[in-house]
């Protein structure tokens, strides 16, 4: 491990756009909704140790009152954390200025910055390390993905010095890459301070944009292990079964081959069958004949006998009644749900709320 690893701090921005979770959740605020059994910023917080980095600040925008109680000074997770919120949203630009005066790093140290909704393979030292060989103002973690409309595009040259910032492509004419901004980053201290301060600032339209007209130099390395960006809850149920499944790498998850995770106090009837990384919290009982695929059944919640769930949310307490079948669908905590119905293709059942027995069917009949 190099110095420059030990040596560099880092800023974890919490932004708001994961709040999709938070009315479907409203016993558990969506920061510390279980992912793979712990809270989701667990795994930031635990691979960021686990590549050298001692100190992180939280930059936070809404539920700050979650993060400190639970993590506390991060001596458990062997880190030194600090949390700092905004009381109006800065964007990121914006929030990683308003906690540079948290920052102990001399003008010219490297401070790693990444994104609290972002699930990734990203191998930080080699970020690190790029950073330190290239000798830019600011080195991007970019990923290539199969469709980048819906993303902003980063060119580089053969160098792998960034040419271009690019508005979503609306015509394949502007596709003039697959890279795009994966939400990790090495700034140079001095950079972040020269962020304006006390206003809204975008990193993507402003700060980066205005770094290269200034001939400043950004660079970006080009990872393409595992990304997914979790800001809806299909997304956030994907990444947990992905991390039980091993497909994307963390310290947080027992190192297992399974393809669920039954957490201590459940129970899983015998004949039920669990799969696709699957996770059943703490109290939450699997009925018999029931088959869970690929998602999150959150603490206490029941599912009764021969039920199928898929792909799909449950949230704290919820009741999911006999043979009922739950697709690609989210259930609120405490909701109770009856038998025989069908939710399919992103149904969405409130909290606390109650949908009688054989009330709805998705499927046609045909």
């Amino acid at each position: 491990m190099t110095e420059a690893v030990r040596a560099t701090e880092a800023i974890l921005l919490v932004g708001g756009k994961g709040t999709r979770l938070r009315p479907l959740t409203a016993r558990t605020p969506k920061p510390m909704v279980p992912a793979a059994g712990v809270p989701f910023l667990t795994h930031q917080l635990e691979r960021a140790r686990a590549a050298g980095v001692e100190r992180i600040v939280l930059a936070t925008s809404y539920l700050a009152e979650v993060f400190e109680p639970y993590f506390g000074d991060g001596s458990r997770l062997g880190l030194q954390l600090e949390y700092v919120t905004e009381r109006e949203p800065l964007g990121t630009g914006g929030a990683i200025r308003h906690v540079a005066d948290r920052l102990r790093s001399a003008p010219q140290d490297p401070v790693l910055v990444f994104n609290g909704d972002i699930l990734t393979g990203l191998d930080i030292r080699s970020l690190l390390a790029a950073h330190r060989n290239s000798g830019a103002d600011v080195t991007l973690h970019l990923t290539r993905v199969a469709d980048p409309r819906a993303f902003g595009l980063v060119p580089t040259d053969p160098d792998g010095r960034v040419t271009a910032f690019l508005e979503k492509p609306q015509t394949p004419q502007e596709i003039v890459t697959d890279q795009i901004n994966a939400g990790a980053y090495v700034f140079r201290r001095a950079v972040i301070d020269s962020i304006p301060a006390d206003r809204p600032v975008s990193v993507e339209r402003e700060t980066f944009p205005g770094l290269l007209a200034a001939g400043r130099h950004l660079h970006g390395m080009v990872d393409s292990t595992y990304w997914l960006d979790l800001g809806t809850p299909q997304a956030f149920v994907r990444g947990s079964a992905d991390l039980v499944l091993g497909l994307a790498p963390s310290p947080a998850v027992p190192d297992t081959t399974a393809d669920a995770l039954v957490l201590p106090g459940a129970h899983v009837a015998a004949d039920a069958k669990l799969s696709g990384g699957t996770v059943v919290g703490a109290g939450a009982r699997i009925g018999a004949g029931a088959r869970v695929h690929g998602s999150a059944v959150l603490d206490g919640a029941v599912i009764e006998e021969d039920a199928v769930l898929r792909d799909s949310f449950i949230g704290a307490g919820a009741r999911v009644g006999a043979r009922t079948v739950v697709r690609d669908a989210v259930i609120g905590d405490g909701a109770r749900v009856g038998a025989d119905n069908e939710l399919c293709s992103g149904a969405r059942v409130w909290c606390d709320a109650e949908l009688p027995p054989a009330a709805l069917r998705f499927s046609s009949d045909q």
